[in-house]
């Protein structure tokens, strides 16, 4: 069972990775993981879910049951159904260790709040094992900053994917992994900005300047209309709607049915179909379908309506 059952459990994805990395930019890949525990001691992992994109595509993925060497918690094993019997063959987390730290090698590892990097971390202290050397981004934190409705409360992993409309088997580690993936992916849809720049934001403080709102010049042409920025600006949110605030708009930070414009950032409006729209722009489709007098705008287009 040892090294050669080990290594059988990652080489398809190990070598799917050799081929992947020398095609794609190692900037533009993150590793998704999640791991569950047999108990309450976070070193105690029992399953790991890895989940590799470049950019918004999956290009590799494992679930990897693991031998805690531990007790078993009846509540743990309610939550995600592995028990003592299920991982008793299994490698424990030493001999899995090496692999683990070439498959997420370079790349920025995401989890769902940072409870999966200090179990990890745990796991290597228990083990004697280097700590993982990756830079880490909380999805938890993108949701907040991306959502503002879940600024506060409620960004839990299953309540934002129901927001962007992801279904996942919950407390599986690869699916909870896939799932935490798909936030990441869905912020930058919704934000128009990168991974690099999703991280750099990440890790600055918050400013009220991130959640605009302004009320509309009663003198301007536009004046009653509520308008609503989706996706990345070629101009500063706050110059678009200082300028939008002037000809008459009230600006807001969430598409809701008072929303009349929906203003998209300069990308072609026409690619952003299926799933590759933010999902403001998907909720003004669906307002419009029930009947709500919305426009969607590209920010160029606005700005000229904005001028006259």
């Amino acid at each position: 069972m040892k090294k050669t059952g080990i290594f059988k459990l990652f080489k398809p994805f190990l070598d799917r990775y050799d081929k992947a990395a020398s095609v794609v930019s190692e900037q533009s890949i993150f590793v998704a993981i999640d791991v569950e525990t047999a108990n309450s001691d976070i070193a105690s992992i029992c399953q790991i879910g890895l989940a590799k994109y470049n950019n918004s595509n999956l290009i590799d993925e494992a679930s990897i049951l693991v031998n805690p060497v531990d007790d078993f918690d009846e509540k743990n094993i309610a939550i995600h159904g592995i028990t003592e019997d299920s991982v008793i063959d299994c490698p424990i987390f030493s001999e899995i260790y090496d692999d683990l730290v070439r498959f997420i090698s370079e790349s920025l590892c995401v989890s769902h709040t940072n409870f999966d990097k200090r179990s990890l971390a745990s796991a290597c202290e228990e083990y004697s094992l280097d700590p993982l050397q990756n830079v880490w981004l909380d999805s938890a934190k993108v949701a907040r900053r991306t959502w503002l409705e879940y600024s506060k409360k409620g960004y839990n992993l299953k309540n934002i994917c129901n927001h962007i409309g992801y279904e996942f088997k919950h407390h599986d580690a690869l699916e909870d992994a896939k799932a935490c993936g798909s936030i990441i992916i869905s912020a930058m849809q919704e934000t128009g900005l990168t991974l690099d720049e999703l991280t750099e934001r990440s890790t600055q403080r918050r400013t009220p300047t991130q959640r605009i709102t302004k009320e509309g010049d009663p003198d301007g042409q536009l004046y009653d209309h509520v308008l609503v920025f989706t996706g990345k600006l070629g101009q500063p949110r706050s110059k678009m709607a200082e300028l939008a605030a002037n000809a008459g708009c009230k600006v807001a930070s969430s598409v809701t049915k008072k929303t009349t414009l929906l203003i998209v950032g300069d990308q072609d409006i026409g690619e952003l179909n299926g799933n590759e729209k933010s999902s403001k722009h998907t909720k003004a489709e669906d307002l419009i379908s029930q009947g709500q007098n919305i426009r969607i705008l590209t920010e160029n287009d606005f700005i000229e309506l904005a001028k006259l």
